[in-house]
């Protein structure tokens, strides 16, 4: 994608070392959206952190999400005037923060928004989840209107 920048979105936590996406950065340059609080993750704020970088880029962006990123991305695509900007979307390894296990942890992220995101989208996802049954991965895929493909059992693909 020659002229466009990434944008890594990485999920709650943010993304460590050995995670693909730090990996990405290193490798690539890619920029990462930095957000101001990785332990309690407020989603209007992590949207405007989006729409920041998404505005600040001086070339059109592809969203590179992983977990709770995936979530923002829907979130953000679903409230921003800038959607145009982005060229498409890879997300990988959503998380379901409407499980009832979840959804205590990170209160404020439900419903999560599945309205059809408005730029071309490929979501990825493992049969083993620990954070997103794979059955709730493909439904997400196709409210979002985007691709699926099936990672096996590779867990919450990260590190």
């Amino acid at each position: 994608m020659s002229g466009t920048r990434i944008l890594l979105l990485p999920g709650w936590r943010n993304s460590g070392p050995d995670h693909w996406q730090s990996r990405w950065e290193a490798l690539h340059g890619d920029v990462r959206v930095e957000q101001h609080d990785w332990l309690r993750p407020l989603r209007g704020d992590w949207m405007a952190q989006l729409e920041q970088a998404v505005l600040a880029s001086a070339v059109p962006v592809a969203l590179v999400a992983h977990s709770m990123g995936c979530l923002l991305v829907a979130a953000w695509a679903a409230h921003s005037r800038h959607t145009a900007r982005v060229r498409a979307a890879l997300l990988v390894a959503p998380a379901d923060l409407e499980r009832e296990d979840l959804r205590h942890q990170l209160p404020g992220w439900q419903p999560i928004e599945r309205r059809r995101l408005p730029f071309p989208a490929l979501l990825i996802g493992s049969q083993d989840d620990p954070y997103c049954d794979f059955g709730r991965a493909q439904s997400l895929a196709a409210d979002w209107g985007a691709a699926f493909v099936d990672k096996g059992r590779a867990g919450h693909i990260n590190a």
